[in-house]
């Protein structure tokens, strides 16, 4: 009786997780996919130019997640943080419709990701600290985000071809002030978990599987979340519309969905290293079959792919990182290899693609791309070696 009473309090939490993940993540996939293509086709910046924009907010990011860790200690309120979030992200948005001046929109690139930085760690700690406590499965709510991000950049990339591509950002505030109903929603007791930087560097450097697994995820993750910026111009370049840049989003981040799905039990039966090897293996073959200059249509046929590679690195690499930490230390580890992967690996793949485009096109970024994360996945091979001397 008592579980079945657990279960039923359970389920409106969950749905409240779900639709947060939903919809914070169909605002993202609704305008930065987009973003790019917008500052070329609309305000007409250069290559380099649109990377600043685009690479500000990882590096702003890496700055401001420390400072919204801080106050949701000191307040123990993430859940009112987050929809503060939600509300502030989506108004800034709305700044880009007022100005073409590079300057401000660096400015505007900068103000909105202070905001948006507190967005995905705040929801992913209430929503790991509630499975941890209560049961669960952390891909398959994940899942959802997936899920919001495919369909509103297919949603999106049609909407931009019939009422033009300024929609983009007025969608972009709406479905984040919906999202902060259910950032209200969210699990009461969860709150991010303590960082003690210096103290856990000193520990997680003794590691030198960890040091060495943040070369890797800055790597393979970097490129993977610079192709959020930038795979739409590779669409327009090979002959795609707007609305075909919707279409291979959702094929590619769909594909991710049932990955996530299987994450746990393929970890399970295949060992984490094997499945970040193959990961990022595919991962890296992908980037340099799109130097080659497909078609559209074969682009979009293989944008599946998306699904082995990136559905299945994000749960490994973050369940590899808690297990090789020390317990003391997790939550350093974790926030290391977020600050890596999202802060760091963006910024140098997104700013050095916009002055490779200037050089060449934007088929020598995936030449780029493929090169850099096909020597992150060797250096898996090299720390599978690490682990069965050790063992």
């Amino acid at each position: 009786m008592l579980k079945e009473q657990v279960i039923q309090e359970h389920k409106p939490v969950l749905f409240h997780m779900r639709m947060f993940y939903f919809l914070s993540f169909f605002a993202i996939g609704g305008l930065f996919p987009l973003l790019s293509v917008y500052l070329q086709n609309e305000v007409g910046l250069s290559g380099g130019q649109i990377g600043t924009i685009m690479s500000i907010g990882p590096i702003t990011m890496l700055v401001a997640q420390p400072l919204w860790g801080m106050i949701s200690d000191y307040t123990r309120s993430p859940r009112i943080l987050l929809t503060i979030a939600a509300i502030g992200t989506g108004a800034i948005g709305l700044m880009y419709t007022t100005t073409e001046v590079y300057p401000v929109l660096v400015f505007i690139a900068a103000f909105l990701a202070l905001f948006q930085s507190a967005i995905i760690p705040l929801s992913d700690s209430m929503v790991m600290n509630h499975v941890h406590k209560n049961g669960g499965d952390y891909g398959r709510i994940r899942m959802w985000g997936a899920a919001g991000f495919a369909l509103s950049v297919w949603v999106m990339g049609n909407l931009s071809d019939w009422f033009g591509p300024s929609i983009i950002f007025y969608a972009f505030a709406l479905i984040l002030w919906i999202s902060a109903y259910f950032a209200l929603k969210m699990p009461k007791e969860s709150a991010l978990p303590r960082v003690e930087l210096f103290s856990g560097l000193k520990s997680l450097i003794k590691v030198p599987r960890f040091v060495l697994f943040l070369v890797v995820t800055f790597l393979v993750f970097g490129p993977i979340m610079a192709n959020n910026f930038y795979f739409g111009l590779l669409i327009q370049f090979a002959g795609g519309s707007l609305a075909g840049v919707g279409l291979a989003f959702l094929l590619a981040a769909g594909s991710e969905i049932p990955f996530m799905r299987w994450a746990g039990e393929l970890i399970q039966r295949q060992g984490i290293m094997v499945i970040l090897f193959v990961a990022a293996l595919v991962s890296g073959l992908r980037w340099l079959f799109y130097f080659l200059g497909p078609s559209p249509e074969i682009i979009y046929m293989t944008t599946v792919i998306q699904g082995l590679s990136i559905g299945l690195f994000i749960p490994a690499a973050l369940q590899y990182v808690r297990n090789l930490a020390p317990e003391e230390v997790k939550a350093t580890a974790v926030s290391l290899y977020a600050a890596v992967g999202n802060g760091l690996g963006a910024f140098f793949f997104t700013f050095f693609a916009g002055l490779i485009i200037d050089w060449q096109d934007i088929l020598y970024v995936y030449l780029f791309y493929g090169v850099l994360t096909l020597i992150g996945a060797f250096l898996l091979l090299v720390i599978m070696r690490m682990e069965k001397k050790i063992i």
